[in-house]
């Protein structure tokens, strides 16, 4: 469906315009509550009953969560829908695998190696926590799928790049399919290659980080094409 020009957009479309203006003028961060909708009525000079449809397109888009009971909050991941490549429609899941490792390889070391050169103490802080935590648990024996999605997301971000986090759905969508197909099998490479990444950022290496990105990903290959015979 093509875009309306702006002279044809409805009036929903117009003020909830206006509301990510004002999310971007306020600078609201994730999980950041907006303001009420009188407030909001009053700051943009239009009824509540309209500001209530913007926010329904703004949630259709992931921009803002609405909560029955609590109000209106900024997405944890604004405006990225989930799966928004549409892998769930790709049926031959063992070659999305290896065509989304592919892409890893085009794409990770490359992060790893920005966020080496942009990462400031609390990236680093945030990365190596949760390097810890999901040693914890490959060592228990737990689900380490999430921990280690927020790991990998933390080191896109910590490239302070602004296209990269809208990359993050190649690498989150691989990883629980790399988990699966390898039965969790990658822990002690997992562990090594992980800490190793995660020192070389803190050490401000981008050589040092973008080969041990490619190494764990040679890792995650080797199990996967072994899983795949």
């Amino acid at each position: 469906m093509m875009n309306l020009p702006s002279e044809e957009k409805s009036l929903p479309q117009k003020i909830s315009e206006d509301i990510i203006a004002l999310i971007l003028e306020e600078n609201l961060q994730p999980g950041d509550k907006l303001p009420n909708e009188t407030i909001l009525s009053e700051r943009l000079n239009v009824g509540r009953s309209s500001i209530r449809e913007a926010m329904k397109l703004l949630a259709s888009r992931n921009i803002v969560t609405i909560r029955q009971g609590s109000g209106t909050y900024i997405a944890a991941s604004p405006g990225m829908v989930e799966d928004p490549l549409g892998f769930t429609f790709i049926g031959n899941k063992q070659k999305l695998i290896n065509d989304l490792l592919e892409v890893r390889f085009l794409l990770e070391p490359s992060i790893a190696a920005m966020a080496a050169t942009h990462a400031d103490e609390n990236d680093i802080k945030k990365i190596t926590a949760l390097c810890d935590e999901v040693e914890r648990l490959l060592k228990n024996h737990e689900n380490h799928t999430y921990k280690d999605i927020e790991l990998h997301t933390a080191i896109a971000m910590s490239s302070k790049n602004v296209v990269v986090p809208r990359l993050i759905p190649v690498i989150n969508s691989s990883i629980p399919l790399f988990v699966e197909t390898t039965g969790g099998s990658l822990h002690e490479e997992t562990i090594e290659t992980h800490r190793e990444i995660a020192d070389a950022i803190a050490s401000h290496d981008p050589l040092r980080a973008q080969d041990a990105m490619y190494l764990h990903l040679v890792y995650n290959r080797k199990r996967i094409q072994l899983s795949q015979k």
